[in-house]
């Protein structure tokens, strides 16, 4: 066997025994997801207030200020829902993403974590393994419940396509997640940066109101929200039954998002993580 197929063979085996550390991680996140029961109950309480409210503020909208999709005009109930399901999914992913790291902390499992033979892309992967699977799941069932509940005329054929724009989407969320992470391990905190980011998402991104209704030069820059682009590429799919025509030109403008994203957030969490390590402070907080 030549050497480079050796190397191969080697790199591939710390690969497979690095994913094979992940479902450790999953286990220890769905047992303290059980233990805060009543935290599952009112979060979604809250996402049912949250559409009800809507409900009633769409009675007093003129649907003739909303867009149209595939043809249709959608009612404003459609229009928000799908705003709030990934709006919700933005604020709930940054700040989970962003505070994994920091709950590790504070339990005093991190020091602990990376003195083990795990790579920090794998531990950061694994405080957040259980949401990256959670969190889509919950946006898709919030879409599929609000549509039976409330008789929203969403497109079957739409879900699909819509799920897989938010999937393309979740790595932007994940690395504005983890350079997030970065800051906490330096600063200890940071929840009000996360927040303050997903406010900021979400406002410029026509989740609650179409973007036709800003001025024109923020209406330009919120165009290129990844978050706007998401939320419209999903309400083309669900409301307008546009297939996979727009869905790919969505997934086409967001995969340099997610891939940049990504690569500058990892790269500050390991900027981050090299300067505690050498400061020795990694275990403070």
């Amino acid at each position: 066997m030549s050497a480079p197929t050796v190397a191969a063979d080697s790199r591939l085996a710390v690969v497979r025994d690095e994913l094979a550390k992940l479902p450790a991680f999953l286990r220890r996140d769905l047992v303290v997801a059980l233990s805060y029961r009543m935290s599952f109950v009112t979060e979604w309480i809250g996402l049912g207030v949250q559409t009800v409210l809507f409900y009633f503020v769409g009675r007093m909208v003129n649907p003739s200020v909303l867009p149209a999709y595939g043809g249709t005009r959608a009612g404003y109930l459609e229009f928000a829902v799908v705003g709030i399901a990934v709006g919700g999914f933005v604020t709930l992913a940054l700040a989970r993403v962003a505070t994994g790291i920091r709950n590790e902390q504070m339990v005093g499992t991190l020091e602990s974590l990376l003195m083990t033979p795990t790579a920090p892309t794998t531990i950061q992967l694994g405080t957040v393994f259980y949401d990256l699977l959670y969190i889509p799941l919950r946006t898709a069932l919030f879409l599929v419940l609000t549509a039976a509940l409330f008789g929203l005329d969403f497109h079957a054929a739409g879900f699909l396509p819509a799920l897989t724009i938010l999937l393309v989407f979740i790595p932007f969320v994940w690395g504005l997640g983890v350079a997030n992470a970065g800051l906490i391990l330096t600063f200890r905190r940071g929840s009000g940066i996360a927040g303050f980011a997903a406010t900021m998402l979400t406002l410029a991104s026509g989740a609650f109101f179409p973007l036709s209704l800003l001025p024109s030069w923020l209406e330009t820059i919120a165009r290129i929200n990844p978050l706007a682009i998401a939320i419209d590429g999903m309400r083309a799919a669900l409301l307008g039954g546009s297939g996979w025509t727009d869905a790919g030109i969505a997934i086409a403008k967001l995969a340099p998002f997610a891939s940049v994203s990504l690569v500058v957030g990892f790269w500050i969490f390991g900027l981050a993580l090299r300067r505690e390590r050498r400061l020795g402070t990694l275990g403070l907080y």
